[in-house]
């Protein structure tokens, strides 16, 4: 069979196979970016590289655009040539005992097979450098916001220095003015093992590591919640390590800060509850203002109902959740190191009672 010769109804099935894979492939990358793109609601419940609400995860979606279309374009050229080379110098049974001509030693091919990639990689290599340069060395203007995040397994602990709070899983920043920005510099700290603090819309990852400090920064456009998860395998309950970001306006973030910066309610109809928890196990975890729990293994009480989950993300925080928490932890979260309490049904009723009043 000659060069001009009909291709037979099998090469034209094998060519088309192979073309409709190869659709199929680019036509599911473009739309899976195009939904993760997506944004349909006020709070931002699909974390996505490509919906960017922050000035660090702007430059990292820009510098993954710039990627893929580099990457997009090697691909497209590689596809090119393999399809002519399979249809240009397919077997046939004519010739099929002649040998191919033979090319040796051919510099130019050589050069170009060497040089081509040397400088795509360069410039991949320089694009990234100057984002992470750019991320990393960021100045800190007037008015930055100061944040400690603590990893533990399998929660976050969230410290205000400048302001005295301490809180848990739940991050609340102030809004970035692009005109006057103030962004929310994140200290990275571990007390336990490997975490990773990340938010996709609104930076990128960035390790916690035992004994060494990371940071951070995070300069939000727009208000919202947005959601980030821990992003280095630390155990059993990595996948349930959530984190949730609220970006408030100026005023809302003042009007949070005051409330979490009031003493805790006083109900003395919860007695019963409070004594409980300074009675029992709790305290050698947790602390609440105003009693004599001073933990640090676990979050935070003092301010627990201001908060809208429980366990770091994994449940609503609801008094039956709250209850069922306390009662048996792996049926929220199998594997998380807290305890189950073994309080009888009427300790755990008027302890779930004292919680709920802490606002």
């Amino acid at each position: 069979m000659r060069i001009g010769e009909t291709m037979s109804e099998a090469d034209w099935q094998a060519i088309a196979s192979q073309a409709a894979g190869a659709l199929v492939l680019i036509v599911g990358v473009l739309l899976a970016a195009s939904l993760c793109g997506a944004s349909t609601q006020p709070d931002h419940l699909v974390p996505s590289i490509f919906d960017p609400h922050s000035t660090p995860a702007e430059s990292i979606h820009h510098l993954s655009h710039f990627v893929l279309g580099i990457t997009g374009l090697i691909f497209l050229v590689v596809f090119c040539l393999l399809s002519y080379v399979v249809v240009r110098f397919r077997g046939r049974v004519a010739g099929a005992e002649r040998e191919p001509a033979q090319v040796y030693g051919s510099t130019q091919i050589e050069l170009a097979w060497t040089v081509i990639p040397i400088l795509i990689v360069v410039v991949l290599f320089l694009a990234t450098a100057r984002v992470i340069h750019g991320i990393q060395d960021a100045p800190r203007p007037a008015g930055t916001m100061e944040v400690t995040a603590i990893g533990h397994q399998f929660w976050w602990e969230f410290r205000y220095p400048a302001l005295g709070i301490v809180t848990a899983n739940e991050l609340h920043i102030p809004l970035s003015d692009p005109t006057h920005p103030t962004p929310t510099f994140v200290k990275l700290l571990s007390a336990d093992t490997d975490h990773s603090f990340w938010v996709p819309q609104l930076a990128g990852k960035t390790d916690l590591i035992p004994n060494r400090v990371n940071e951070t920064w995070l300069d939000p456009h727009e208000t919202g919640l947005f959601l980030g998860q821990c992003a280095q395998y630390c155990g059993t309950q990595h996948a349930k390590m959530l984190l949730r970001v609220y970006v408030d306006s100026p005023e809302d973030f003042s009007a949070w800060a005051r409330g979490q910066q009031q003493p805790p309610n006083k109900d003395e109809k919860e007695a019963a509850g409070r004594q409980v928890f300074e009675s029992t196990a709790c305290l050698n975890c947790h602390a609440i203002a105003g009693t004599n729990g001073t933990g640090r293994f676990g979050p935070d009480l003092t301010h627990l109902m201001s908060r809208r989950t429980i366990a770091a993300g994994g449940a609503e925080n609801t008094p039956e959740n709250l209850r069922l928490w306390i009662q048996n932890p792996d049926a929220i979260k199998t594997g998380s190191l807290m305890p189950a309490m073994k309080l009888s049904d009427a300790e755990l009723d008027a302890l779930v009672l004292y919680l709920e009043t802490l606002h």
